[in-house]
This record gives C-alpha cells, structure tokens and sequence, in this order.
C-alpha cells in the first residue's frame, strides 16, 4: 500500500450496524508514521472498514510533510456508534507510530490509559512503558519480502488488539483497494498482523488484556 493523497476535510460514512457488534462509544485512532509507509492509505481503509461495513459513525482527517517520503505524515480516524460532532482527535484512544519520530512527534496527548502500538524495529523509545512493540517492518521484510505491506501488518495488529475494526472488514476494505495482484499479498500481511498481537496478548496476560470495542 502506498500513502493516499492528501485531504484535509473529514470524510465520513454509515450503513445500519450489524446486531452482533458491541456497542462503541467515540473511539480515536491515530496512524502515525512517515511518507512512504502507507499510513494515510492506511487509515482510509480503517475508516472505510468501520464505517462502509462495520456500520460505525466514521470521521476521518489526513495529514502530512512537505516532504513525499520521509516527512511526518498522520491519519486520524474516529469512529463511534453515535453522530461525530467533532470530526478531530481531542482525547487519543489508541496511537499507532511506525518510526521513532511518529513516536515523540504524535503522542503529546496521548491519555496514560490509552494503547500505544509500536514498530518493534523502528521504535527505539517508546513514549510510555505500557507501549505494545510488534515487529512490523521485520514481518513484512522476513516472512512476506515486501516492506511495502507493513502498514497492513500493523493494521491487522490493531483490529486484534482493540477491536475497532472487524478483520473481516478490514480485509474487504483493503482488497477494494490495492493492485490488481497483490490481494494475496496484502491478505497475508492483514493475517500475520492479527496473528503478531494474539501472540503479544498470551505473552502478556494478565499484566495487559487485550480489549475489545465495547471497553471504548
């Protein structure tokens, strides 16, 4: 996946929520990282996923660098069961950083409760010791050969973790989107993501259980 292009208006969707789905109070989501990791494309397959077929309330806001690859570069997605009358993260729920200049530059406002959701590899600081750190870039370059797809792996890490999204729909939302030929591909990468924050919650209980949308 590669970054979308820039938008600085909220967009947002809604279909009616399937009845199995918990309840979700307003939950914001932060996919920080630099140009050229896929983090603004990203986000718009969170919020499509959410929104187009999860059936949420969904405002989503980009933004990023003057630099194409290498400048900072966020997706602030917001997604809730109820109408979004402010379609900006005020209180972050959980921040996703893909590099150590995501990490100190995107979490200021990150509330101590919040999840924070790191590249193990790329991420040498975390910004709180409670951090969740998944090799992302490592599983995209040693198990798919394709670096290009760890925005996917952590998407799918994300949707395990809290479950914002439904993996299912994540994955609708995703193949809608990427190339011809690379479905496969990105499918994997959504799975290894899901599997990597499983593996993090067994190793982890019952220190940090792993939450689930209702708890937002």
């Amino acid at each position: 996946m590669s970054p979308a292009k820039k938008s600085g208006a909220p967009a947002s969707a809604k279909k009616a929520a399937p009845k199995t789905l918990p309840a979700m109070n307003r939950l914001e989501v932060r996919l920080a990282g630099s140009g050229g990791q896929g983090l603004l494309l990203a986000g718009l397959v969170l919020a499509e996923a959410a929104g187009l077929y999860d059936g949420r309330e969904v405002a989503m806001v980009q933004s990023y660098g003057p630099e194409a690859r290498g400048g900072a570069s966020k997706a602030e997605v917001i997604v809730s069961d109820r109408p979004i009358d402010y379609p900006l993260c005020s209180k972050v729920d959980l921040l996703l950083a893909l590099n150590q200049e995501a990490a100190d530059t995107y979490a200021w406002d990150v509330d101590p409760s919040s999840w924070v959701v790191v590249d193990a590899d790329l991420v040498e600081h975390p910004p709180t010791s409670r951090a969740v750190a998944l090799p992302f870039t490592a599983t995209a370059r040693d198990k798919l050969k394709k670096i290009m797809v760890a925005n996917v792996v952590a998407l799918g890490a994300i949707s395990q973790l809290t479950g914002v999204a439904s993996l299912k729909s994540l994955e609708k939302a995703l193949l809608a989107r990427v190339p011809k030929g690379t479905e496969a591909l990105n499918r994997k990468a959504l799975s290894l993501g899901a599997k990597l924050a499983r593996e993090q919650a067994v190793k982890e209980k019952p220190a940090q259980a792993v939450l689930s949308a209702a708890d937002f």
